[in-house]
Formats: structure tokens, C-alpha cells, sequence
């Protein structure tokens, strides 16, 4: 049986990579997928690690191969997940985490329609517009366009099967395992990776 594909989506800085991370380090069995992008390196951030960091001519070129399973323009860059790597762990039976915005979610959800939507929501604007400004790594015009690009991404949350509000960050951690866990225990999930077991007992 194929693994499942999680999607997170969120507004910058509602602490969704901070919220996969957590979760990467509950539970070892999901793989986070590494997305290309046409953005400059953050302090810390390493090619490869948290993302394929390529120029926009590479981008175009992989797009137009058909190398992505979906790809997006945002906040001035481009962004792409890697068709193949997908499609080979999913046949291995990992599961995967997709980190994208909700352009890409949808783009996914057409050809993945049993991909499983989270959309991370901040306790309010005025707190994400703190944890923008604590983050330092944006100068306030920027942080202003995050901020009315964040209410625009927010009015597609009912797009996806669940909503987790990151206002206290263990219990989001714990909200975004429980979703992974619970879909690992569905009925026919369990039946195709326990097939022998169940039929040695009945």
C-alpha cells in the first residue's frame, strides 16, 4: 500500500516549519519533502536541508520537463515539489509532508485527491505580525505584505480537512501527530499493512 501525503499550509510566520519539526521529531516515520526554490538562502538554512536552492532559469527548466508535482509563485519566488521523489517514497509506503502554500495544495489535491489538507492558523493577526517582527528577518514593508497576503491565504482554510491553531506550541505539535497517527490507524490503512496478522486470526 502506497504511503499517504500530508499537505501543512500556513501564512509566513505561523510556525509551520517549527510545527513539522516537532513533529518530525514525535515520529520518525513521515519524510519531509525538500522543495526547490528560486529564493536566496536564510541565515543557517543549508542547500538541501530545507530547500533545493536553484536559480530561476534552473526552475524554469525542471518545470517545463514536468519535474514538478506542483509549483507556485510566492512572495516573489518560485517554489516546487519534486514529482519524482513523491511518487517513488509514496511506492515505498512512507508517508509525506508536504510544507506549501495553499496554491500548491490545490494544485496537489487534483492529482492526489486522498492527500490530507492541515492548514496552520496564528492565534490572531496582531500575534503573527509579533512573531514576524521577533523573527527580524524581514524589513516592515515586507512584514506589511506578509500580513494582507496572510488574510488572503487564511480565506481558503476551509479547504482543508483539518485547521490546527498554533497558539500554544505543544499542543499544536500534539494536534498535528494525532492527525498523522489517526490516519495511520484508518480501517483500510491498517488492513493493508496488517493483512497477514488479521488473517492469521481469522
Amino acid at each position: 500500500m502506497s504511503g499517504s501525503l500530508f499537505i501543512v499550509c500556513a501564512p509566513s510566520g505561523a510556525g509551520k516549519t517549527t510545527l513539522v519539526t516537532g513533529l518530525l521529531v514525535a515520529d520518525t516515520g513521515i519524510r519531509l519533502s525538500v522543495s526547490y526554490t528560486t529564493r536566496q538562502p536564510r541565515g543557517g538554512e543549508v542547500d538541501g536541508r530545507e530547500y533545493h536552492f536553484i536559480d530561476e532559469p534552473r526552475f524554469h527548466e525542471l518545470a517545463a520537463g514536468g519535474a514538478f508535482l506542483e509549483s507556485a509563485f510566492v512572495h516573489g519566488n518560485y517554489y516546487g515539489t519534486s514529482q519524482h521523489w513523491i511518487s517513488d517514497q509514496r511506492a515505498a509506503g512512507a508517508d509525506i509532508m508536504l510544507e506549501i502554500d495553499w496554491q500548491g495544495a490545490a494544485q496537489v489535491r487534483k492529482l492526489v485527491p486522498d492527500a490530507i489538507g492541515i492548514f496552520i492558523l496564528p492565534p490572531s493577526l496582531d500575534a503573527l505580525m509579533s512573531r514576524l517582527n521577533t523573527r527580524a528577518q524581514d524589513p516592515p514593508a515586507v512584514i506589511a505584505r506578509r500580513i494582507a497576503a496572510a488574510r488572503a491565504e487564511i480565506s481558503h482554510v476551509s479547504e482543508f480537512n483539518y485547521v490546527i491553531i498554533n497558539d500554544k506550541f505543544d499542543e499544536a505539535v500534539l494536534d498535528l501527530v494525532s492527525i498523522v497517527r489517526a490516519r495511520r490507524l484508518l480501517a483500510s490503512s491498517q488492513l493493508a499493512h496488517h493483512s497477514e496478522l488479521i488473517n492469521r486470526m481469522t
